[in-house]
């Protein structure tokens, strides 16, 4: 082979490298977003799962008034929050949970209640799942990020003019006395 094939041989190879290069960071970049959907619809899942619980809770007649229409407002308000908004609902929902449920005594009133030893088992399971699922959530977003800060995407805008995904941070500490409950009965977790 003479010289100049064989510059213009090596050329086509390594363009063809790196167009292979570029194209796999491409896809792993949309596979990364799509994993983000998936994870964020999730997270909306149990989110909704756990205020649904808590408002049929707090409508079940078990709790005082005052108890009652503070976890009511606080799933209504998580319920219905716009997008800026919904970390700071869903942590008021978190921290209403954790101010009823500060000791056992309001727990083992819901479990003695008709059909409470459920109610417990579905509520426990879902201040669980919530933080799991924020936490694939996160890690999607963080994967993501990363390969978005590498200078051949940024350089080249492999992102396209997808926005940024935003990480979801709120307060997920479920209530102690809740999952000790729940444990205790042999339920989630236990």
């Amino acid at each position: 082979m003479t010289t100049p094939v064989w510059i213009l041989v090596c050329s086509a190879a390594a363009l063809l490298l790196v167009a292979v290069y570029l194209s796999w960071t491409a896809g792993r970049l949309d596979r990364l977003h799509a994993r983000i959907d998936a994870a964020r619809a999730a997270l909306d899942a149990q989110l909704l799962r756990r205020a649904s619980i808590t408002q049929e809770l707090a409508t079940s007649g078990v709790f005082d008034p005052a108890a009652s229409m503070v976890l009511y407002q606080a799933a209504h308000a998580a319920r219905l929050a716009e997008d800026d908004q919904r970390e700071v609902a869903e942590s008021e929902l978190s921290q209403a949970l954790r101010a009823v449920f500060a000791d056992g005594a309001q727990v083992r009133a819901v479990g003695e209640a008709p059909g409470g030893e459920d109610t417990v088992a579905e509520l426990t399971a879902a201040v669980r799942r919530v933080p799991m699922a924020r936490r694939f959530h996160n890690d999607a977003v963080r994967a993501a990020r990363a390969l978005r800060r590498h200078r051949t995407v940024r350089w080249l805008r492999l992102a396209g003019h997808a926005p940024a995904p935003l990480a979801f941070e709120m307060d997920d500490e479920p209530p102690p006395a809740l999952v000790e409950y729940a444990q205790s009965r042999g339920g989630p977790g236990h």
